[in-house]
């Protein structure tokens, strides 16, 4: 017995804290009982007053009961009816019924009403109201860039609305919200309550009709990335159920980690996902923050996206086949940061200026850490490809600071018929960056006008980057060495710094008794920020639009000479055409060469500062881009693109092939060697020299950039 009330008090206290219909519902089953008690009362009171009553009145004696009940004079009026002499029981009755209906209706039902706008404006507080049909943007889950990512999507259209999918309290979410946008902005944000790996939860925000989806999770999570994968497969579940007409266009999912970023761009784990005919995008924070440094050099402000700081060039104006200088890249730390920023500058900064029979002048990557041989150790084996065939370089500065370059050859193939031939190596520096050994390295590096030089200062200490980076050594700032320093929040300090010393000050010094003065920028003009949470996504649309037109190009290339359509032939072609020819051969791409096409379309702005300083234009003098580019143009940039492909291969995981299995080695087995690159295994991965008919292609991608870009403008 005491189990059934227990049972019966909790499933009542349940259904009137669980909705306002249930509420609703139970105040109306309550009036069914007091109507049917209050009919029943008048029916056995032995007194038929009330029938002469309702004659009178000129009412069905169904609705006395009724009438007493909901109107507050009703017993008033009944008690004053003189003509006809109302009985005491009928009183008694009608009193009875008309006090039950006091209760009800100025009780319960203005405490119901109450209630139903203090859970409503409750439950909009907790983000339990659902609100958004289609057309919308999805984010799942909460982040310090998720605001980042509010931005792209509200400036690429300002009338676009935002569902924010979080377990995470709203009202705290909201808060979080409005120390990045406007109240106007507020408006098109909407926060609703619930787990991102639940199919429950995609049901409230009709998750089928949205326009495109973004998983963030919470990149601080340890399970992060496995998480946002379990997520993606709910998704795809839900959808294959849902049987929309329409899906998201595009789902953008976040990992965290560099090796599983890695691995999502070789492998067809979410075939599924292109199956549906979505865009699967996996994107990483740190690879994010390398291509607006690399490639779009620039990134937007928090509170305005429209404006962009500039970050400087890696590469100076540009470089000519003639220049003796090389690039030279420092990153101070091993952090997830210096790792991806090394990796994504490998892929992107290849020059006309190496020279394939003396192989130099290469581009330097350093690293420098404490920790050197276990990081060098991690990094060579995350790519080990690329180490087969290229050597690396480690120095001790932790004693002697004149130590020299020790190559090391540790996975050199013997068999293999060329090694070194790539323009980009690495070098790992044991040394403390605080240490005078390294000060002085540094100091070197700073005056050696043989190469152009950037410190990245990328330890996982925001502290220490940015005590770092006040305090370089003198020749650093009086040689405008750009110094990348990471922020976790804002960057208004160090961009303040930088504006306040961009102006020109007077360098004065003594020479034979004469002062000589010239103008230098002060001390610290050349410090960029990066890094920052709440700036960090930038969408690739451009990038993307002109891989898509790479890879149209290559699906409709003459692999009998190895040339593109012609640009006569492509004229004659409808841009609609074009485009819908483009993005069918893209979505059945598979995710390795889709990579393959960005990361070659990532290479322009490189190949284009190269191309002005050639033409001697200026490094920002963009008139000339869309010019047909020369045949002597064409001999310098084609041998670029090879390297650069070479190296792209590398690091995303194909290999030189052993000389049993080099189509180059047996050309009469040629057919049959070549599908060996299914398993990332690639015979072009070799000297520009050393290709056959094949490095008509480098020459070719090169001589439709100025095509592509009008595409795309």
């Amino acid at each position: 017995m005491k189990k059934r009330t227990r049972d019966l008090r909790l499933g009542f206290d349940r259904a009137l804290s669980e909705s306002i219909g249930k509420q609703i519902l139970i105040l109306f089953i309550l009036m069914i009982v007091l109507f049917g008690l209050s009919l029943l009362f008048l029916c056995f009171s032995g007194n038929n007053d009330w029938g002469a009553y309702c004659e009178k009145k000129e009412i069905s004696k169904w609705v006395l009961p009724l009438y007493l009940l909901i109107d507050g004079n009703a017993f008033n009026d009944l008690y004053s009816f003189e003509e006809y002499h109302v009985g005491k029981y009928m009183l008694v009755v009608s009193g009875i019924t008309y006090v039950m209906g006091i209760l009800v209706f100025t009780g319960a039902l203005i405490s119901v009403m109450t209630n139903m706008i203090s859970q409503r404006v409750e439950d909009h507080k907790n983000g339990l109201i659902h609100y958004l049909k289609s057309g919308h943007y999805i984010i799942m889950g909460y982040d310090d860039m998720v605001p980042s990512v509010i931005n792209e999507i509200l400036r690429k259209d300002k009338k676009a609305y935002v569902l924010l999918l979080t377990a995470v309290n709203a009202e705290t979410i909201h808060e979080k919200l409005r120390k990045s946008f406007s109240e106007k902005e507020l408006k098109h944000i909407i926060v609703n309550y619930g787990h991102r790996t639940s199919e429950e939860s995609y049901k409230d925000i009709c998750l089928e009709s949205a326009a495109e989806i973004f998983i963030v999770g919470k990149r601080s999570l340890s399970a992060h990335d496995a998480m946002n994968v379990e997520c993606v497969n709910h998704i795809c579940d839900y959808l294959k159920k849902a049987n929309a007409k329409e899906l998201p266009s595009c789902i953008t999912c976040v990992f965290e980690d560099l090796d599983t970023y890695a691995a999502f761009k070789t492998s067809e784990i979410f075939n599924e996902v292109k199956d549906l005919g979505i865009e699967f995008v996996p994107y990483n924070f740190y690879s994010g923050w390398a291509k607006q440094v690399f490639v779009n050099q620039s990134y937007r402000e928090k509170n305005n996206p429209d404006v962009a700081i500039d970050y400087p060039s890696v590469y100076g104006d540009g470089i000519k086949p003639d220049d003796k200088k090389r690039v030279h890249l420092v990153f101070v730390g091993t952090s997830n940061f210096g790792v991806s920023f090394a990796m994504e500058a490998a892929h992107m900064l290849h020059f006309p200026n190496f020279d394939e029979t003396t192989k130099q002048p290469k581009t330097l990557i350093t690293f420098i850490e404490k920790n050197a041989e276990t990081e060098m150790a991690q990094f060579v084996t995350r790519n080990r490809n690329f180490f087969e065939i290229q050597s690396y370089y480690y120095r001790d500065l932790t004693q002697d600071a004149t130590a020299n370059m020790e190559p090391r050859h540790d996975l050199l193939i013997p068999s293999l018929s060329s090694h070194d031939f790539l323009d980009v190596e690495f070098e790992f520096i044991k040394g403390d960056i605080y240490s005078h050994q390294m000060q002085e390295e540094i100091s070197r590096w700073a005056t050696d006008e043989g190469q152009y030089l950037s410190i990245f200062l990328s330890m996982t200490d925001q502290r220490s980057n940015f005590m770092m980076g006040m305090n370089m050594p003198d020749e650093v700032y009086s040689h405008q060495v750009p110094v990348f320093i990471r922020q976790e929040r804002a960057d208004n300090f160090v961009t303040k710094l930088r504006a306040a010393d961009s102006q020109d000050f007077a360098y004065c010094t003594i020479a034979n008794g004469t002062l000589n003065t010239e103008q230098r920028k002060g001390r610290y003009a050349n410090l960029y920020p990066f890094g920052m949470d709440d700036t960090a996504y930038c969408s690739d649309n451009r990038t993307f639009q002109q891989a898509k037109l790479i890879n149209f190009l290559y699906d409709t290339a003459d692999y009998t000479h190895y040339k593109f359509t012609s640009f006569a032939e492509l004229a004659t072609i409808s841009p609609d055409k074009i485009w819908e020819e483009a993005e069918k051969g893209w979505h059945e791409l598979p995710v390795a060469l889709k990579w393959s096409n960005l990361y070659s379309a990532y290479n322009f702005p490189c190949k284009l500062a190269s191309l002005r300083a050639i033409r001697g234009l200026a490094a920002n003098d963009t008139s000339h881009d869309l010019d047909e580019i020369t045949q002597a143009e064409l001999d310098v940039l084609g041998h670029v693109e090879h390297n650069r492909w070479n190296v792209e291969k590398l690091l995303m995981g194909y290999r030189k092939p052993l000389p049993q299995e080099d189509k180059y080695e047996s050309a009469e087995f040629a057919k049959p060697l070549s599908k060996n690159k299914k398993l990332f295994i690639h015979h072009d991965i070799r000297p520009f020299e050393e290709l056959d008919i094949v490095k008509e292609l480098d020459y070719e991608i090169v001589k439709y950039i100025p095509w592509i870009l009008k595409m795309t403008k």
